[in-house]
């Protein structure tokens, strides 16, 4: 698993790319001192963050920091209620939630995790683009705000080497930190996350960002699991997706599941990007779709899933102009006892980027 370099927790206001991920079981306070620039790399291959086989799941809220200016097209609310349109279209401006004059964005979503559950892992991913109208310095990349339901605001900082990658006509990266301690001993609820370094403006490549909150948690009443968590910073754009396999004879007979992905700067409408898992001899290949994400345009800029479960968001837009975190539900009959299964994340069309894969597969007991 990739080494952290470490975590810091503070009040404050302020070609083709695969892995093999072999199966494992395994008010407003003054400003803190700033801390110097998690290091950066324009590519991070995928590797497993995470992996616990227990009786429970993953959770995940996710939210968007940026959206289109009501005020300056009329089309913005239609777009904000689920029409089709892509974040070039628009002057892009900040979502702001928070009514906190020390910060510039904010967004919310609800944990929600089943009664009698216990927190065993949790992460935090931030990321967006740097230049639009206006171009954010790289330095705060590795830093945002989090508050806990009911509490205050936090200084995050990126524990691990940040994805920045400049291509496309963008300034795109990915950051994260373990917060583990802080939702375990917090719980479900609306968390709240400010300052994400995201541009403002119009550009064709469009502004865009938002964070995934990654929660994974033991409960004795839910079936016993394979809990995974990947994450990288890949490049998308006519290449080959991240791909992650689990291998062994791991999974139930009638096995179910949920299969997430976080994925940057995805158009809807912009046809060509999938995910897909492959399982069985012979190997069978199935494009996941829903209501939410037709196949073919899964990058659509959407916050989906899971069926019946998904969590409330303060804003709560349709459409978010490039952001998507998603997860999809695996019915019984499309995995395969004891067989391998793979997933991969691929765009053909969008200039994307891909952050973050987790799964929660029923286990042979």
């Amino acid at each position: 698993m990739r080494q952290s370099l470490g975590q810091l927790l503070r009040p404050a206001t302020v070609g083709v790319l695969a892995l093999v991920a072999m199966w494992a079981p395994c008010g407003s306070p003054a400003a803190a001192p700033a801390a110097p620039p998690a290091p950066e790399a324009s590519s991070l291959a995928f590797d497993q963050r995470y992996h616990a086989l227990q009786h429970g799941g993953i959770v995940r809220a996710a939210n968007s920091s940026a959206t289109c200016r009501t005020a300056q097209a009329s089309s913005c609310a239609d777009v904000q209620a689920g029409a089709q349109a892509v974040n070039g279209d628009f002057d892009m401006f900040y979502v702001d939630v928070d009514r906190d004059p020390n910060t510039y964005n904010s967004s919310r979503s609800e944990v929600r995790l089943p009664p009698g559950s216990q927190v065993t892992y949790a992460r935090l991913y931030w990321g967006g683009n740097l230049r639009v109208g206006e171009q954010k310095p790289a330095e705060d990349n590795g830093r945002v705000l989090i508050a806990e339901p009911g509490g205050d605001y936090k200084e995050l900082l990126a524990d691990t080497v940040v994805g920045h990658d400049v291509a496309d006509g963008a300034d795109a990266f990915q950051a994260s930190a373990d917060v583990t301690g802080l939702v375990r001993d917090s719980g479900p609820g609306l968390y709240t996350v400010a300052q994400v370094n995201v541009a403002a403006g119009r550009s064709a490549a469009g502004a865009w960002g938002g964070w995934t909150l990654v929660v994974a948690y033991e409960n004795p009443a839910e079936p016993l699991r394979h809990l995974s968590l990947w994450d990288g910073f890949a490049p998308l754009k006519s290449r080959t997706g991240p791909e992650v396999r689990l291998s062994g004879p791991a999974l139930a007979a009638d096995a179910e599941g949920q299969v997430g992905l976080v994925a940057y700067n995805g158009d809807r409408g912009t046809t060509g990007d999938s995910l897909t898992v492959t399982t069985g001899t012979p190997a069978s290949t199935t494009m996941l779709a829903d209501s939410a994400n037709p196949a073919g345009d899964v990058l659509n800029s959407t916050i989906s899933g899971p069926a019946g479960a998904v969590p409330s968001r303060v804003p709560a837009y349709a459409n978010t102009l490039g952001y998507d975190s998603d997860v999809f539900t695996l019915g019984r009959g499309l995995l395969h006892a004891g067989d391998r299964v793979s997933f991969r994340l691929s765009s053909q069309q969008d200039a994307a980027w891909a952050g973050v894969l987790f799964t929660a597969l029923d286990a042979r007991r």
